[in-house]
Formats: structure tokens, sequence, C-alpha cells
């Protein structure tokens, strides 16, 4: 991030947290006449809104007035962490027999139909 945006973070909004992927999350100083104040995330690497997980999304957008507490809200045991978009990435998803990866793609069955038209 260059140096004329961390400026103007620190100069018109104050920093209200940060999340487990290290990203900050800002608030303006002084909210415009009749708006709510804009509200900002400070990227930690590559800007990607992915990374940015539910509990701050929620409050990013006005959904939630009050920012997630220290660790995040309780969480059900069903539940798994938050990961950003992987596409693109060495880390997606790639299925068995994916030209990026190593297999064989399993034979058709042949129940399969097309459709034509009559």
């Amino acid at each position: 991030m260059d140096i004329v945006t961390l400026l103007m973070l620190k100069l018109t909004a104050r920093e209200i947290g940060g999340d487990e992927h290290g990203n900050r999350y800002f608030e303006e100083r002084k909210a415009r006449p009749g708006k709510p104040p804009r509200r900002y995330v400070r990227y930690s690497g590559m800007p990607e809104a992915s990374k940015v997980p539910a509990d701050w999304h929620g409050w990013l957008h006005h959904t939630e007035d009050t920012p997630p507490p220290n660790g995040g809200y309780k969480r059900h045991d069903w539940q798994i962490d938050h990961m950003p978009n992987l596409t693109g990435t060495k880390f997606a998803h790639r299925p068995e027999g994916h030209v990026l990866k190593s297999g064989k793609r399993q034979a058709a069955t042949g129940d399969y139909e097309p459709w034509t038209p009559v």
C-alpha cells in the first residue's frame, strides 16, 4: 500500500480491529451529513475481497453496528475456518482427471441422453 493511502487512513479514519488473516479495519472519524461513516479494510498481502471473514463482512457493510468481538463470534462445532477464494492458485480444488492434476478421468457411464429438438 502506498504512503499516500496510509497517510489518508491515519488522518481521516480510526482503526477498529483486525482479523485472523491480518486484515485491518477502519471507520471514518467524521461521517458525511445524513450518511453512516464509511468503513474500510486494509488487506494483508494481495487485495482480495474473499479474504474478509463473515464476522467482519457484516460490520463492513453496515449489517452489524458493532464490530465482532476479539476472537470472533462463538462458533458451532460443525463450522469450518474461513478460507479465501483459491481459484487460480496452486491450492485450488482440482478433481481427479483435471488437466493440472495427475490421475485419470472416470469413464462415461453411457446414461446421458442429449436433448434433440422434435
